[in-house]
C-alpha cells in the first residue's frame, strides 16, 4: 500500500514585540484551518514560531528572557492549537523556547514538538547546532545570542508517525550534514525543520546575496544524500527591523524542490508526498549497507574541527 502525507508548509510572518501569544496562535489556527480544507495531513510551522527571535537582542534582566519561554506544553494559550487539531484531525510540528527543570537544573532549550492528529505530543527534538555567540557584541547591527539563551540538545531521534519515519531538525542544523546523516541511518522518510534566517550576515556579509541560496543547498543535499523528503519551514520578512529570507518549501528524496512558498507573510505551501519513493534511493544509490565504508569515518566522531579533537583537548598529531 502507497504510504502518501500531504503535508503544508505553514510560513509565519513577522512577529511583532507586542503581538500576544493568543494573536500568534490564532494566526497558526488559520494557516491550519487553510491546510486541513486542502486534505493535508501534517502542517510544519517555522522555529520559535510563538514569539519574535529574540536572540538577535542582548537582554541582561534574566526575568525578560524567560518572558519568551514556555514553562508547558500545551499551556493555556497555546491549548486552542491543539484542541483544534484533534478537532479537526490533522497534525503539526511547532518550534518554541522550552523552559524545563532536569534534576533540579533549570533548563532552556530551543525545541519543536511533532503533534499527531489525537492532539497529542508523539516527538520532541532540542537544537543541537547553537550558532552565533555567547557575549554582548554591540558592533553588530542585531546579535544571535543563542549560545547564551539555550543550552543544546543530545542528538538526533526519529519518530514512527503519520504512516512513516519522522525526523526533527531547527535552523542551522540544516547546514550541517550530521543531522541529516544520523536520522538517515536510523531510516528517517521525512525531516521537518522550522528556521529564522536573516538576510544580513554581519560576520560575513559577502554571504548576504548567497542566503536563501544556501538555505535550499543544504536541505536539497540533505534530502538526496539521504533519501528523504525535507520540509523546510520559515518566519519570514522584516521582524524588529530585520529581513528574514522566507523560502519555506518542501524537499523530494530526489533532491528536487516540488512545493515553495513565494511570499514573506503567512502563508502554505502544499505538498503530496509518497514515502515510499524513498526507497527508490535508499535501496539503489545510497543503500547504506551494501554502500558506506564506516572505517574509513572515524575522524568524523574522534575530533570536533580542524584544531580540536572532540574532547577539546588539542588534535594529537602522529609522529
Amino acid at each position: 500500500m502507497t504510504r502518501f502525507v500531504t503535508i503544508a508548509a505553514g510560513q509565519l510572518g513577522p512577529i511583532a514585540r507586542t503581538e500576544t501569544r493568543t494573536a500568534v496562535v490564532a494566526r497558526l489556527m488559520a494557516l491550519m484551518r487553510q491546510a486541513h480544507a486542502n486534505g493535508c495531513d501534517l502542517i510544519v510551522y517555522p522555529e520559535l514560531a510563538l514569539t519574535t527571535f529574540f536572540p538577535r537582542w542582548y537582554f541582561e534582566d534574566q526575568a525578560e528572557i524567560d518572558s519568551f519561554f514556555e514553562r508547558e506544553m500545551p499551556g493555556p494559550e497555546t491549548r486552542g492549537l491543539f484542541d483544534l487539531a484533534r478537532e479537526i484531525g490533522i497534525g503539526f510540528y511547532l518550534g518554541y523556547a522550552e523552559l524545563t527543570v532536569e534534576a533540579g537544573i533549570v533548563r532552556r532549550y530551543n525545541t519543536s514538538i511533532l503533534v499527531e492528529k489525537s492532539g497529542a505530543i508523539v516527538a520532541r527534538y532540542r537544537k543541537v547546532h547553537l550558532p552565533g555567540h555567547a557575549e554582548h557584541e554591540p558592533w553588530r547591527e542585531f546579535q544571535h545570542l543563542e549560545k547564551r539563551y539555550f543550552d543544546p540538545g543530545d542528538g538526533f531521534g526519529v519518530t514512527e508517525a503519520f504512516g512513516g519515519v519522522m525526523g526533527m531538525a531547527i535552523c542551522n542544523d540544516r547546514r550541517w550534514s550530521e543531522t541529516y546523516r544520523v536520522m538517515g541511518l536510523q531510516g528517517v522518510e521525512m525531516v521537518m525543520i522550522g528556521y529564522n534566517t536573516p538576510v544580513h550576515n554581519p560576520p560575513a556579509p559577502e554571504h548576504d546575496d548567497l542566503s536563501l541560496f544556501h538555505n535550499h543547498l543544504v536541505m536539497q543535499a540533505g534530502a538526496y544524500q539521504n533519501g528523504t523528503f525535507v520540509v523546510g519551514v520559515a518566519k519570514a520578512g522584516v521582524e524588529e527591523g530585520v529581513d528574514h529570507i522566507g523560502g519555506s518549501c518542501v524537499i523530494a528524496p530526489s533532491g528536487e524542490i516540488i512545493s515553495r512558498c513565494t511570499t514573506k507573510g503567512d502563508e502554505i505551501a502544499l505538498a503530496r508526498c509518497d514515502l515510499d519513493l524513498c526507497n527508490s534511493y535508499k535501496r539503489t544509490t545510497f543503500n547504506f549497507d551494501v554502500h558506506r565504508q564506516p572505517h574509513a569515518y572515524g575522524m568524523i566522531v574522534e575530533r570536533k574541527g580542524v584544531t580540536l579533537m572532540a574532547d577539546g583537548t588539542p588534535v594529537r598529531t602522529k609522529r
